[in-house]
């Protein structure tokens, strides 16, 4: 029985003469607001068109979010970044890698208020800086924070998603920010940047995001997964063949900050920074590469008290066969 018509189609059927019609479930997509190609099929439709599925797209303020709603159940395939991603599997969640989504570089950034005396790394210390925990960025700020040798209990690290972000920096209760989009645009337009997520990935802690799907989901409708993948990473060839058309005014950018909120204006920057793979690049990358890099980020975690443990083998957390 397919997936269409055993859990989502409106099926018509006729008992003892009577017609009755049951309501199944959508696919629900858990996604966030990061700047990248693929939000352009994710806005005109192009994953129902491939997929020929009604899917159920559900925004969420971080990774942390997305693993709990796959964690209950609420949601069968999650945007995550690598921060989430390792704390995630280190505790068992029984998903599966299949996408990688981004390679993150400048998208990423530490932005300190002008007029916050936050000259140099060793400003830091004491001042107020918020990241949403347990995210990408959250790991790239105690990268940068390990690599400048400053003790985290030093600064006042606070705990707000991009939204919560935005509103602080507003206010002025914050000092800085380390943090993606589009929060990351808006704080930019007065700020400093300190550091960026591919300056700290130099220092020994890069960061990426991918597409994970709940195992039984992934075992259950391998076709939807591989659908997926092929219509994310069509987008991303789009993008890197063409980088320059895709400027302020272009139909794509526009759809991208329709959907994230981001301003058209700081779309093709955003897009710059981060790196994209395509099809051979996510083969090599999802074929031992992206386990080894969740091992180094769940061994970083650990050390810096945020994860209780590491695993052995992060390769049962990845998989190639959705990218072929």
């Amino acid at each position: 029985m397919s997936f269409s018509f055993s859990r989502r189609l409106l099926a018509s059927l006729v008992v003892a003469g009577l017609s009755f019609t049951v309501q199944a479930q959508d696919i629900i997509i858990g996604y966030q607001t990061g700047i990248d190609p693929s939000k352009v099929p994710q806005a005109n439709g192009g994953y129902e068109k491939a997929i020929g599925e009604k899917l159920d797209w559900r925004k969420f303020n971080s990774g942390a979010e997305v693993v709990t709603a796959i964690a209950s159940g609420d949601v069968q395939i999650g945007n995550l970044g690598s921060s989430p991603l390792a704390a995630a599997a280190t505790r068992g969640l029984p998903i599966v890698t299949f996408v990688v989504a981004a390679q993150i570089n400048s998208a990423e950034a530490l932005v300190v208020r002008k007029g916050s005396k936050i000259e140099k790394p060793e400003d830091l210390i004491g001042k107020t800086i918020a990241t949403p925990f347990v995210s990408t960025s959250h790991y790239s700020l105690l990268g940068a924070l390990k690599h400048w040798n400053i003790d985290p209990t030093k600064v006042k690290v606070v705990n707000l998603n991009p939204a919560q972000i935005t509103a602080a920096w507003k206010r002025g209760d914050i000092d800085g920010a380390f943090v993606w989009s589009p929060a990351l645009g808006e704080i930019k337009k007065d700020g400093k940047v300190l550091t960026d997520a591919a300056e700290v990935g130099t220092w020994g802690a890069p960061t990426f995001e991918v597409w994970v799907a709940r195992k039984d989901f992934a075992e259950k409708h391998p076709e939807v997964l591989a659908k997926f993948a092929k219509v994310s990473i069509d987008a991303y060839t789009a993008y890197n063949a063409n980088k320059a058309a895709w400027t302020a005014d272009s139909a794509q950018v526009k759809e991208i900050a329709r959907l994230t909120g981001a301003n058209a204006a700081d779309v093709p920057e955003l897009l710059a920074g981060s790196t994209f793979p395509e099809s051979a690049e996510q083969k090599t990358l999802l074929d031992g590469q992206t386990a080894k890099d969740i091992a180094a980020t769940a061994v970083f975690l650990k050390e810096q008290g945020k994860a209780d443990g590491v695993l052995a083998d992060y390769s049962p957390y990845v998989s190639t066969k959705f990218v072929q």
